[in-house]
């Protein structure tokens, strides 16, 4: 008689989801609020697609795309922007990071990624105030939502 074991398999991880975007966006909103910034907000998944976008009414136009970037190079690297800043700098490990690539990668604090149990589900960006309201917006609206 034979007998197989299998491994144990990982459990399946919860994609971000259109409620999961939705609450981030409302969250990000309230937080922007509470410093008077106006500015835009994007959510992209582990692929770094967008799902989810809103910009006030007084936003700059160019808040847009800075939020989207940000939250984009924040799931690509796993790591909030807010971190990257210095590691771009002429004298930085990653000096040429920012033109080594054809992506749309921004080194400005407001994209911060998402995890759920642990994994990799997707960033949130904010553009529109200084670098830090931006980050500070951000990281309100992921603890509001509880995802880390």
């Amino acid at each position: 008689m034979s007998t197989t074991t299998s491994a144990p398999t990982a459990p399946a991880i919860r994609p971000l989801t259109t409620r999961d975007t939705e609450l981030l966006i409302d969250a990000a909103v309230r937080a922007a609020e509470d410093l008077d910034v106006r500015g835009s907000v994007s959510v992209v998944d582990a692929g770094g697609q967008l799902l989810g976008f809103r910009r006030d009414d007084a936003a700059v136009l160019i808040s847009g795309e800075t939020s989207t970037r940000k939250a984009y190079t924040a799931v690509q690297l796993d790591t909030p922007t807010a971190d990257l800043v210095e590691l771009v700098r002429p004298d930085g490990l990653f000096h040429t990071l920012p033109t080594a690539l054809d992506r749309p990668l921004l080194f400005l604090a407001g994209g911060v990624p998402l995890h759920r149990d642990g994994r990799l589900i997707g960033a949130v960006g904010f553009g529109g105030g200084a670098p830090e309201q931006d980050h500070r917006i951000a990281t309100a609206a992921i603890a509001e939502v509880g995802l880390a």
